[in-house]
Formats: C-alpha cells, structure tokens, sequence
C-alpha cells in the first residue's frame, strides 16, 4: 500500500495548492453554470460576464492613463485577470503547469516570496500587454504569474549551473522551447499577443529571484561588489 509521502502533490508549498484550487473552483462554477444546474438562465453567461468584469483591457488601461483616473475597479484587473480563463482546457493547463512549478521552486523559495514572484510576474505581464499591445483582445489567465514561477526555477538552474561549472544556458531551454511553441501558434492560427505579458512575467520572476531567493540579497550585493 503506498503511503501519503508518496503523493507528488505532498511537496507543492501550500500557498501553491490554495491558488490551483481557486482556479479549479472558478471552473468548475462556470462549468456547473453552463450546465444549468446552478445559477439559473443567467449563469450560461457567468464567463463572458466575468471576462468582461475582470479580464485586463490594454483600451481601458490606456485610457486610465490618458485621463489620469485610476478606478479601483479596473485597477483589480492587474491581478483579477488571472483568475478568469476563456476556456475549462486553458485553466486546466495553468494549474497542471502551477504545481509543476510550485513543486520545483518551492523546494528552495518561501512559500511568501513564491506568492509574491507570482503577483509581480501577473501585475507587470498586464502592465507591459497595456504599455505595447494596440488590441481589443483581453489579457486573460493565470500565465503571466505561472511564467514567473518558470522565471524563478531558470534562476534555480541557472544558480546551480553556475556552482556546478556547467552551462548556464540551460537553465533557460524550458523557457526558450514554450515562448517558440507560443509563437508559433500564435503566428499558425493568428492568436493574441499575449507572449508578450508571458515573457515578461518570465523576466520579472528571474530578475526577482535575485532578491526573494533565500541568500538572494546578499549574493547579489557579493556580485556587485566584486565588479
């Protein structure tokens, strides 16, 4: 009989299981809406209505800065937008690549400091979509923070290349292979530019690695000193 120690969920930092569970829930309401068995006849539309509500829009945020009004409610959707997924199958794919994640990062990473690289890479993924992206198309679900977390295991890898003597540059081969598979889907079948709120997620999760990584700090202050 095989024990509870032996579930490959018993690693993944709780924090991670909360917002897997958030997402599946959020689905699994929309699922029983559609179906009618909750809600009512309104409930069919419980998804678009919640894209509308709480996706990010790159013409709303470029409007909040053209007037200079910041309203709470569109403010939300720095981070709101990555709680609502167009599709069952896309929410699915984020929490399977979440607790990937959340399995490998948390074995170094605090479960806040994973948190926050979550948070930092979801805010600055919408923030880059609206400062580049001239779309309609809303910025929906939970990569942008997910590439973070991807971001924060290339720096895991590229840390222990580095203390190994080995090529730091593979450290981002998972990060190089999913943005060539993006693009090129994204240019096949004309999709969103949502890479680009995807790669900068990425980035952010590296570049924040160096500080919330335990010792992170202090070994970039070593680095700079030495320069």
């Amino acid at each position: 009989m095989s024990s509870p120690n032996n579930s490959p969920f018993h690693t993944v930092p709780p924090v991670v299981v909360a917002l897997s569970l958030v997402l599946i829930g959020i689905e699994i309401v929309f699922a029983l809406g559609a179906s009618g068995i909750i809600g009512g006849p309104e409930a069919i539309g419980w998804r678009l209505e919640s894209l509308q509500t709480y996706a990010f829009s790159a013409p709303i945020f470029q409007w909040m800065l053209e007037n200079g009004q910041f309203p709470a409610e569109h403010m939300l959707r720095f981070v709101s937008y990555a709680f609502v997924h167009g599709s069952f199958t896309g929410a699915l794919f984020a929490v399977v690549i979440l607790l990937a994640m959340g399995n490998m990062v948390g074995r170094v990473f605090s479960q806040f400091s994973m948190l926050l690289v979550f948070l930092l890479g979801t805010i600055c993924g919408a923030l880059a979509y609206g400062l580049i992206v001239d779309s309609q198309v809303a910025l929906m679900g939970a990569f942008p923070g997910v590439y973070a977390l991807i971001g924060a295991y290339s720096f895991i890898l590229w840390v222990h290349a580095g203390l190994t003597g080995a090529s730091q540059l593979q450290a981002f081969r998972l990060i190089g292979i999913l943005m060539g598979l993006q693009l090129f889907f994204g240019a096949v079948f004309d999709g969103p530019p949502d890479w680009i709120a995807d790669g900068t997620g990425f980035v952010v999760g590296f570049a924040a690695s160096f500080v919330l990584s335990p010792g992170g700090w202090q070994r970039l202050r070593e680095k700079l000193r030495h320069r």
